[in-house]
């Protein structure tokens, strides 16, 4: 730190999933090349790309800030958890101290450099309850999520203008308007008015309520690890009560445990907290769908009400007749015929 105040660093302070999965990852730095966001300071800026097929990446935010909230300088999110801040922050019951106004802000961050220099962050996991913890846990990512990496959309792709094809270094794909389109740096590092964290915090509740479904007797798991085998899941979840199957997907790493009863699943869904750790492999738990009732398709409706069916079954014989496949008649080619003698003729009749 400088006697103006600015920051020069030597590394930045990020998440796994910003910094990519390259081992062997090149960055620029350039020192006071921009202004923190947050509280507007000069900082430096490091720029690299995370992997192949991705899109350069930059610190958007200054070290003191990032370690006030204790979340990564780039995307912004915790980096113990990788939640928002929002989310983390409503489930410690940990309320935001950091001023909105620039002069409050200003004599809250001089004030909290000398504080930071003995710690590497204000934010306190060790006053966390236990099922705090275990609910940030449950709602945090297994692996990184590099698909965050992805190349912008092509703004000339969606006006139909795009001639440069597979050479585009931008996705070729429409844009979605949802609440998630309209994301603000500030409110996600204060934790305020958030779309991603309203989602995820929604989200949690749907998983873990019962369903009103009684049919449903079926738990999903994801973040399956390869080394987990059918035998060591249905060991585990099968102190909760009988199971009718289990179905391990590991391409997808996910899983499903079709339990016997309603009873068995709920009490699993209830003492796992949607959270379970087998052989040190931690996996989330939630609620598997309901099978849709009725036909899938307007097809399947059609068919139903076809003629000659009953119950949706339909009689073969009163189906019209299938026209034969093109060239079944008789086939006559110009070199086989001595007459033409390889003339160029587009019709030819044979003789009745």
């Amino acid at each position: 730190m400088t006697k103006q105040g600015w920051e020069d660093s030597e590394f930045p302070i990020l998440c796994e999933t910003c910094l990519g999965d390259n081992p062997y990852v090149r960055m620029t730095r350039q020192s006071y090349a921009k202004e923190c966001k947050i509280c507007s300071r000069p900082f430096t800026v490091f720029r690299w790309c995370p992997g192949a097929g991705m899109r350069y990446k930059k610190t958007e935010i200054c070290q003191t800030c990032a370690k006030i909230k204790n979340v990564c300088q780039t995307c912004v999110l915790d980096l113990e958890y990788g939640l928002p801040v929002q989310v983390r922050d409503s489930v410690l019951n940990v309320e935001d101290s950091v001023p909105r106004s620039d002069v409050n802000r200003e004599y809250f961050v001089q004030k909290v450099e000398g504080q930071l220099g003995a710690t590497d962050t204000l934010v306190n996991y060790g006053k966390a309850t236990s099922i705090a913890k275990e609910t940030l846990k449950k709602m945090a990512r297994v692996e990184p999520y590099y698909k965050r990496n992805r190349a912008h959309i092509c703004s000339f792709y969606v006006k139909g203008e795009c001639k440069r094809g597979e050479e585009c270094p931008y996705r070729h794909e429409l844009p979605v308007e949802s609440d998630l389109s309209h994301q603000n740096i500030k409110d996600r590092y204060y934790g305020h008015n958030d779309p991603v964290a309203k989602k995820m915090l929604a989200r949690n509740d749907k998983a873990l309520s019962f369903p009103m479904d009684k049919s449903i007797m079926t738990l999903y798991l994801t973040g399956v690890d390869h080394e987990l085998s059918q035998p060591d899941l249905k060991a585990h979840f099968l102190q909760y009560g009988d199971i009718k199957s289990v179905v391990l997907v590991s391409k997808s790493k996910c899983a499903f445990i079709n339990f016997a009863s309603r009873a068995a699943a709920e009490a699993a869904i209830e003492k796992t907290g949607g959270l379970v750790a087998i052989k040190g492999h931690e996996m989330r738990v939630q609620w598997g769908k309901g099978r849709p009732i009725g036909p899938k398709d307007s097809s399947a409706v059609e068919l139903a009400e076809a003629p000659g069916s009953v119950d949706g079954f339909v009689d073969p014989d009163t189906l019209p007749a299938v026209p034969p496949p093109p060239g079944a008649g008789q086939l006559v080619y110009a070199s086989t015929d001595p007459r033409l003698l390889g003339s160029s003729a587009k019709t030819f009749r044979p003789d009745d």
